[in-house]
């Protein structure tokens, strides 16, 4: 059965984005002993439009085969004009307040995002990540296997979290493995008991 896996940037206080959902590139750290490494493990996360500049053009994926976003963090996408960032994955986003994809090749999903998922682990193929955002992750909590998370060497104060408006109700992982960087980014892999 394929696996769920939320894969994502987080600030030692647990922020992903900022209040407003803005792109939070710019304050994480990108360049550094991590970069090399985190493009060969997860040519996956990489969007379809960077690729060529990183020489990944020809880059199969390693781990995942289907990509899934809430509206906001599709969003962040669309105002640069970016109607579909992963190209090289199947690309649904979560929403009950868009009426229509901008992009054909991004599937617009309305219905329960739970029942989507676990029809999703039913097919066959490759694991599933989940790329943001904090709402649809709190959403589809329990049916996260892995959580990935890349902690960055910020503290933000402020943002939209991990799990945003998740209820308070305790969940137990393991710590399979981490990776330590000079940049001061860790990569830390949990899998659900």
């Amino acid at each position: 059965m394929r696996r769920l896996t939320y894969l994502v940037a987080q600030t030692i206080d647990g922020f992903i984005a900022d209040p407003g959902n803005n792109d939070p590139s710019p304050w994480f750290v990108l360049e550094g002993d991590h970069a090399e490494p985190l493009r060969e493990e997860f040519p996956d996360m990489y969007p379809s439009h960077a690729r060529p500049m990183l020489g990944m053009e020809n880059v199969l994926n390693k781990h995942f085969d289907t990509v899934l976003e809430g509206r906001g963090s599709y969003e962040i996408g669309l105002r640069h004009g970016i109607t579909n960032a992963y190209r090289h994955l199947r690309h649904l986003v979560f929403s009950t307040t868009m009426t229509e994809s901008p992009d054909p090749t991004v599937e617009l999903v309305r219905t329960d995002p739970v029942a989507t998922v676990r029809e999703l682990k039913r097919q066959e193929g490759m694991d599933i990540w989940l790329c943001g955002g904090g709402r649809l992750a709190a959403t589809l909590r329990e049916e996260i296997d892995r959580l990935i998370v890349k902690l960055q060497p910020i503290v933000a104060g402020d943002g939209i979290p991990l799990f945003h408006g998740a209820s308070f109700r305790p969940e137990r992982y393991d710590l399979t493995d981490v990776k330590h960087y000079r940049s001061g980014v860790a990569v830390l892999t949990y899998d659900k008991r």
